[in-house]
């Protein structure tokens, strides 16, 4: 009954928290991916070893299961059936021991539950978790992926527009394989490179602008970097040192609707150098200036 270890496989203990299981199978994952052993069947093999034990203990329900069967949990549903239905005289329930219980668990397998003729039913096969790191240019725009497969093929993938840290996308058909040919799904974990000119919250781009001094205090026209292109930015006459201006609709877009989100410029002003013997005469003269006004 013990059968395959995941708790093992995954490196937790029996009582890992969910956090714990996740962080586990994310670090094993990158480690064990195909992509980073190209040709390593034994890493090939753990890989699909680590993705079957994080199927079942990041679901609750199976981890219940699990921990009671072992790798027998598939047919919990059909045992605990067959416990209540065996009961004694008067009522009292008859308990399996651990060697009733294979007998049983061979009973099952043999076409227990199944359909009329002792035929198994076809049993999807689990869902698989690859994780996948983009740029925000990619998630700005969406992009394909080839993958290299654990069976060694080549799968083809769509990430979409407006993906972010930890959006799920599901690949339909191209998880693990099932009894019957019933495959699972493949889901495409996203994590989102940072990218050093734009700081994003949600769907919102932030992103710092430089401003010359003399526009900051006159006013003019600057230039704002978009992911998308640059655009030409209104600034009013005394515009103070980290003002930020919205401009609605030149950030992410959302995901599965073609609305977007804002990007927030940040004045960022930029401080004259190298003086001439004129500017620094003129500079202060406004010292002057403003010392007289009191401010």
């Amino acid at each position: 009954m013990a059968g395959k270890d995941y708790y093992n496989i995954l490196g937790v203990a029996r009582n890992a928290t969910e956090r714990e299981i996740k962080q586990a199978y994310r670090k094993l994952a990158r480690q064990l991916h195909p992509d980073v052993n190209p040709g390593d069947k034994a890493a090939e093999e753990k890989f699909k070893q680590v993705n079957e034990a994080y199927e079942v203990l990041s679901d609750k329900e199976k981890r219940r299961k699990y921990d009671k069967y072992g790798e027998q949990w598939p047919y919990a549903d059909q045992f605990e059936q067959a416990q209540r239905q065996n009961f004694g005289q008067g009522g009292q329930r008859v308990y399996f021991n651990e060697e009733d219980m294979g007998s049983l668990f061979d009973d099952l397998l043999r076409g227990f539950g199944s359909r009329p003729g002792g035929r198994p039913q076809p049993r999807k096969g689990r869902d698989v978790e690859f994780p996948l790191e983009v740029s925000l240019e990619e998630a700005y725009s969406g992009t394909t992926r080839t993958l290299n497969m654990a069976d060694g093929k080549r799968l083809e993938v769509k990430i979409p527009a407006g993906v972010k840290d930890g959006s799920r996308v599901r690949i339909s058909g191209k998880g693990a394989e099932g009894y019957g040919g019933v495959k699972g799904d493949l889901y495409l974990v996203t994590s989102i490179k940072p990218h050093p000119r734009f700081h994003r919250h949600g769907d919102d781009l932030y992103v710092d602008v430089s401003v010359p001094l003399t526009v900051a205090v006159l006013g003019g026209e600057v230039h704002v970097s978009t992911l998308k292109g640059r655009l030409s930015l209104k600034i009013p006459p005394e515009t103070q040192n980290g003002r930020t201006f919205r401009l609605k609709g030149q950030g992410m877009p959302h995901l599965g609707n073609s609305s977007r989100g804002d990007l927030l410029a940040r004045v960022k002003v930029v401080l004259p150098t190298n003086l001439s013997d004129e500017e620094r005469e003129l500079f202060q003269r406004l010292g002057r200036l403003r010392s007289g006004k009191g401010g």
